[in-house]
């Protein structure tokens, strides 16, 4: 399953991430992870979240739609128990226009069900920049 956090960038979309990711300490029955571009945001999490700094392992000239996949897919192969990946700097770690997303939302989905895995996304844009694929996920 995708949830995506909407909003133009300072509209607290990275807040509210961090929010409902310490949150769903309390339902989630499994591990979570906190997968950002930086190491901005580590100490705002509660221990018990396992945060990524993706630019350790996609550094900026090689972020596409498949290395974003395959980064969230090598963490489901590692660790059967994840049930909640919450992702910030979307856009900038997939590193591809809207309008070319559709693909990866399908495989994210896709990877979400095989997995039992929900996928919590801050997309920083206007809700009128996005196609409908996008805004049909939107919380």
């Amino acid at each position: 399953m995708i949830q995506a956090i909407v909003g133009r960038k300072g509209s607290g979309k990275t807040k509210r991430l961090l929010d409902m990711a310490n949150e769903a300490l309390k339902v989630e029955h499994g591990h979570i992870v906190f997968v950002d571009d930086d190491k901005r945001y580590m100490y705002d999490l509660r221990h018990e979240i396992r945060f990524v700094d993706a630019s350790e392992y996609m550094p900026k000239e090689h972020r596409s739609p498949d290395a974003l996949v395959a980064l969230l897919g090598g963490m489901l192969a590692a660790d059967y128990d994840i049930t909640l990946i919450c992702v910030d700097a979307f856009h900038r770690l997939a590193n591809a226009d809207w309008e070319n997303m559709a693909s990866l939302f399908e495989r994210l989905d896709a990877l979400g069900s095989t997995h039992n895995c929900t996928f919590l996304l801050s997309i920083s844009a206007d809700s009128s920049e996005l196609p409908d694929f996008i805004l049909q996920y939107a919380v």
